[in-house]
């Protein structure tokens, strides 16, 4: 069993930066692959981005290439999305997710390959 909670979001300008991070609970999380997807008002969950548990490969939606990285500290248990460069668009709110999978090839955009949720952050971008 794996709890995911979220933290870092706001209200940022446009062009600018915000770190999210997500903490998770349960002694295997490092087992598991971590991503962030979003919903923004009206509109269906979109995946945002996906790590697997040695952190060396990452997957980004085409949104957010150049602009968001994600990264993980299994010894901390914690997911991060660092967002740069954010536009009135990337305004949803973002949650955090798990997967005991072992690995997400394009099925990381479906929302029933991800086991686990965190509660959600929201993010809103001014222009």
């Amino acid at each position: 069993q794996v709890q995911l909670v979220e933290s870092g979001g706001g209200l940022v300008q446009a062009g600018g930066s915000l770190r999210l991070s997500c903490a998770a609970s349960g002694r295997t999380f490092s087992n598991y692959v971590a991503g962030w997807f979003r919903q923004a008002p009206g509109k269906e969950r979109e995946f945002v981005a996906r790590i697997y548990w040695s952190g060396s490969s990452t997957y980004s939606t085409d949104s957010v290439k150049g602009r968001f990285t994600i990264s993980r500290d299994n010894a901390k248990k914690t997911v991060y999305l660092q967002m740069n460069s954010l536009k009135p668009e990337d305004t949803a709110v973002y949650y955090c997710v798990a997967s005991s999978r072992i690995a997400l090839g394009p099925r990381a955009h479906l929302v029933s390959e991800w086991d686990y949720w965190g509660q959600g952050t929201q993010v809103t971008v001014s222009s």
